[in-house]
């Protein structure tokens, strides 16, 4: 074969050779505040890492094998249930998560009834060759599991060749709910118990599930995410063995479910961290490294009711992440899940998300992909690090019902989701349709229920799930609500060219709370723009234009507005030299990148007089 000259003629680059280029770019600004960030794990995450070609391939789903596309199924409708499973399966699906209602941490105020008639549900659905997930929730796992197994047992299917992750997770269900019915040795026992049943009836599982989703739903970091996971499989490995299990056959009994996020590449190293943290403790009980059986869900955390339709980009790169992380099966909530019950159309998306990602793009042909990466590699390196370190804290405390008990955890997540609810109300950490280039005005996806106003109370010492949109969201349904929607006028101040930057970004500001600002054309001279501000008949105004037309004419037209009746003046932007001037002059506050959105919005909204 002939080498191309331009080929054979490259020199190689380093990793000295990217810098030099970089520092062109950056001006003098230094590197490691603009191309390295910090995670809520502390991790310093470099943007041009050494590449790391000796690493190893963590061992995952083999290569070209995809991984299993799981619906949900969590109609409450029996009938309507079953038609949506094999619409889904019919589409291109190859698997089903069963999700019920009662306690389920994927549940989102839907699922399957305690007691539901799975026969109804799953008629028509050949069990035999597909995989099915059972998402239970609560402390009734023991029956639902049951009533599969029952159902099988009718079927006269051989239960070796179903494959089925029963889901047994009372853990998870404690953390849900905040207690336990019973002491932890004594509600051990029955999980242990279950499972047996289950072993008996010809099934090899898993039947234990190790999920993270609660934990992340409730806040927490990749890594206490993690963390957590390992210590709930240790947790149930220790059951096991003291009901006489091998250590072996317990460790092929439990599978793990981990959260899916918008970040890829902190997706991507979580999965593979998992793997490496699963080999290290089975390696700490003297066994041989086995497959994990590895699940993905899209993080609830992180969707939105605002502008929901930037919820398939965000479960796209989701899925994708967790295929590349070397997944076994993934989960695609659909995009309306934070409106309410998903219709077809939703679900359809959900599924062919999926069903692109392998059949077209072929994301699934390579054995993790992420191997050798400098910035994969040392996420997952440092994640896997830092979660070992928080699993070790766990089981000092006496092991993850322990530090549920004493909410010792509790206290962990609260301190990153500070962290986070800072980022999140500064847009260090944006919310796209959200926090950022919000439509006001816009028309809600159709969904088949309306998810409740309210949610529903969460017990003492539960972790408390929630969406990160929801302060911005609660600002715009209470200006919503308002009888007229609050506007605030935007005082432009000079030529066009001088204000359109910060009248553009004070737009996107107050829309992000509900309050309407329209950008005006340039004013003739201050009496126009006072004129104006009159006949908008706002309450308030906020000065937009540059630093050098602020130093000119900010502080008259500042006064004169507030002599025109505005209950409050803002400016955007931060010009620190004439700032008391403007104080003085009638300026109440300013906005600005960095500054507290939240808070400022609720003051916004407060000058327009809603509560």
């Amino acid at each position: 074969m002939t080498t191309l000259p331009f080929a054979a003629d490259l020199a190689p680059v380093t990793r000295e050779d990217w810098l030099k280029l970089v520092e062109g770019v950056l001006k003098g600004a230094p590197y490691e505040k603009k191309l390295v960030t910090t995670t809520y794990e502390g991790l310093a995450l470099d943007a041009l890492p050494a590449r790391k070609p000796d690493a190893p391939i963590v061992a995952g789903r083999p290569a070209g094998a995809p991984w299993t596309i799981s619906m949900r199924v969590d109609q409450p409708d029996l009938a309507a249930a079953n038609a949506q499973a094999l619409e889904d399966l019919d589409g291109g699906a190859s698997g089903l998560s069963l999700v019920f209602a009662s306690g389920a941490p994927h549940a989102h105020g839907f699922g399957l009834p305690d007691g539901a008639d799975l026969g109804v549900v799953l008629k028509d659905v050949m069990l035999d060759l597909i995989e099915t997930r059972l998402e239970i929730g609560g402390f009734v796992g023991r029956e639902d599991a049951l009533a599969f197994a029952a159902l099988v047992e009718a079927r006269k299917l051989d239960p070796k060749a179903v494959k089925v992750s029963f889901g047994l997770n009372p853990l998870g269900a404690f953390a849900a709910v905040g207690s336990l019915p019973m002491a932890w040795p004594l509600f051990a026992k029955r999980f242990c118990e279950t499972s047996a049943i289950l072993a008996a009836h010809g099934f090899v599982g898993p039947f234990a599930r190790a999920d993270g989703a609660i934990f992340h739903a409730a806040g927490a970091s990749d890594a206490q995410e993690l963390a957590a996971v390992l210590a709930t499989a240790v947790a149930y490995l220790k059951a096991y063995a003291e009901a006489g299990v091998p250590l072996a056959d317990a460790a092929a009994h439990i599978d793990v479910a981990l959260t899916a996020d918008v970040s890829q590449t902190a997706t991507v190293a979580k999965f593979r961290a998992m793997r490496l943290l699963w080999g290290a403790m089975l390696r700490e009980c003297g066994l041989a490294e086995t497959p994990l059986k590895l699940h993905g869900t899209t993080a609830w955390r992180s969707m939105t009711r605002r502008d929901p339709y930037v919820n398939l980009l965000r479960s796209t790169v989701a899925a994708f992440a967790a295929g590349v992380g070397g997944a076994d099966s993934v989960t695609v909530l659909p995009f309306t899940q934070a409106l309410g019950l998903p219709d077809a159309f939703a679900r359809r998306l959900a599924r062919n998300t999926q069903v692109m990602l392998i059949e077209e793009s072929n994301v699934h042909r390579v054995a993790d992909p992420g191997a050798g990466a400098g910035a994969v590699e040392a996420h997952t390196n440092g994640l896997a690090a830092d979660a070992w370190e928080i699993f070790r804290t766990i089981e000092r405390r006496g092991g993850m019902a322990d530090v549920l008990e004493d909410r010792w955890l509790h206290g962990e997540i609260a301190g990153v989701v500070a962290r986070r609810d800072k980022d999140v109300a500064t847009r260090k950490l944006p919310l796209t349709g959200t926090s950022e280039f919000p439509i006001l005005v816009q028309e809600a996806p159709e969904v088949l229920a309306p998810l409740a106003a309210e949610p529903a109370p969460v017990a003492d010492g539960a972790l408390q799930p929630h969406r990160i949109a929801e302060p911005y969201e609660a600002l715009r349904d209470a200006a919503d609500a308002a009888p007229a929607r609050p506007r605030v006028f935007l005082a432009a101040l000079g030529p066009v060219a001088a204000f359109t930057a910060r009248a553009t970004f004070a737009k996107n500001f107050f829309e992000a709370g509900g309050i309407a600002a329209d950008v005006p054309d340039a004013f003739a001279d201050l009496a126009a723009l006072v004129a104006a501000f009159k006949a908008a008949g706002t309450p308030f105004a906020c000065l937009v234009s540059s630093d050098e037309v602020y130093g000119a004419e900010a502080a008259g037209a500042a006064k004169a507005l507030k002599e025109a009746g505005a209950s409050a003046v803002w400016l955007a932007g931060k010009p620190a030299e004439i700032e008391d001037e403007l104080k003085a002059a009638g300026v109440g506050d300013f906005i600005f990148a960095g500054c507290d959105l939240l808070a400022t919005l609720a003051k916004a909204q407060a000058a327009a007089g809603l509560a």
